[in-house]
């Protein structure tokens, strides 16, 4: 069956990867973004693109009346946890009152199959690898305006003929193996794409926010899927929803920790030599080890990932930064 999709963000890191894979597979596309911090290069030549925002009531409803879509892929949203930090208003304003308007939207206009970018984030500090049912505790207003969405969506699923995928991301890294699309940004915080830079020279050094918190090696503990996995667990969500009409939650991770340490010490030896390095101040509103429990989405899907090998997912971003690097002044004009 094909599948007609509409994709919020598809300009966007991951975004621009589901919507490669689901071109990949011969389904159609069709993406709202506002280019904001998206990339129009990121995004599939096939794949339909209108400028815009998602919650401009008028636009998003004659875009879905235009063409019968099966589902929606909402991914548009802010991700900055320094920057929510610093302005929770406007997180709190693009994350949740936004996402609110553009899913009633959906609603309003019979578009109710819908899968969300949500994040492990909500999770807070965890002393042992993440539930899906575990309590919440967002940390900072980044997470925050993610689980306030995430009760929105379940809240009206229960008053409406709505069905659901909320998938938590844990930390997402990598590239497409063809490098047609990869991370692209002016201010990213993402440690693996940061010490990928120091690697080829875009940055002087990588600084690492902190080493006395109670780890093994002082450093902060994540749990890296590489974004192509990521996106093979996207498509494979709109299949069951299509299928089952079936709400369902899922961590979407390795189940395996790693520290800001292994991951500089990995990429050193990948490059046969060392990035430089200093430590710096713990950042606001980081949680010192956040690992997925990912039984349920490998049991429910027969799942296998095809990428969890952190010396592949540091691969793949090298290269990337390479690209980026070879014609910085393109990639980096975001209109």
């Amino acid at each position: 069956m094909k599948l007609n999709v509409l994709l919020t963000g598809g300009a966007g890191y991951i975004g621009s990867h589901v919507a490669h894979l689901l071109i990949d597979k011969g389904h159609s596309v069709t993406i709202i973004d506002n280019l904001t911090t998206g990339n129009k290069r990121l995004i599939p030549k096939k794949a339909k693109l209108h400028i815009c925002d998602i919650a401009n009531k008028s636009k998003v409803s004659e875009i879905i009346n235009k063409k019968k879509f099966n589902l929606v892929m909402h991914f548009a949203g802010l991700i900055r946890v320094d920057e929510s930090i610093k302005k929770p208003k406007k997180y709190i304003s693009h994350n949740y009152e936004k996402s609110k308007i553009f899913f009633n939207t959906c609603f309003q206009n019979n578009l109710r199959k819908l899968i969300f970018s949500s994040t492990a984030s909500i999770y807070g500090n965890v002393k042992n690898k993440a539930l899906e049912s575990d309590q919440k505790k967002p940390t900072n207003p980044y997470a925050l305006s993610k689980l306030k969405t995430e009760n929105f969506i379940i809240q009206q699923s229960e008053i409406k003929p709505i069905s659901y995928m909320i998938l938590r991301y844990f930390n997402v890294a990598g590239a497409d193996k063809k490098l047609r699309t990869g991370l692209v940004s002016k201010y990213s915080t993402h440690l693996i794409k940061i010490a990928c830079e120091v690697a080829v020279g875009k940055r002087k050094k990588l600084i690492i926010n902190g080493n006395n918190y109670d780890t093994f090696d002082g450093t902060t503990i994540r749990d890296y899927i590489h974004v192509s996995d990521l996106a093979e667990i996207h498509y494979k969500c709109a299949e069951s929803l299509i299928k089952k009409n079936k709400s369902k939650i899922f961590n979407c991770g390795y189940g395996r920790g790693v520290s800001v340490k292994e991951v500089v010490k990995t990429l050193n030896n990948i490059l046969g030599n060392e990035i430089l390095v200093k430590i710096g101040k713990k950042r606001v509103g980081d949680s010192k080890k956040v690992i997925a429990n990912t039984n349920k989405l490998y049991r429910y899907f027969s799942w296998k990932p095809k990428y969890n090998n952190l010396k592949l997912i540091l691969k793949s971003s090298l290269e990337w930064e390479k690209k980026l690097r070879n014609d910085y002044t393109k990639w980096y004009n975001f209109k």
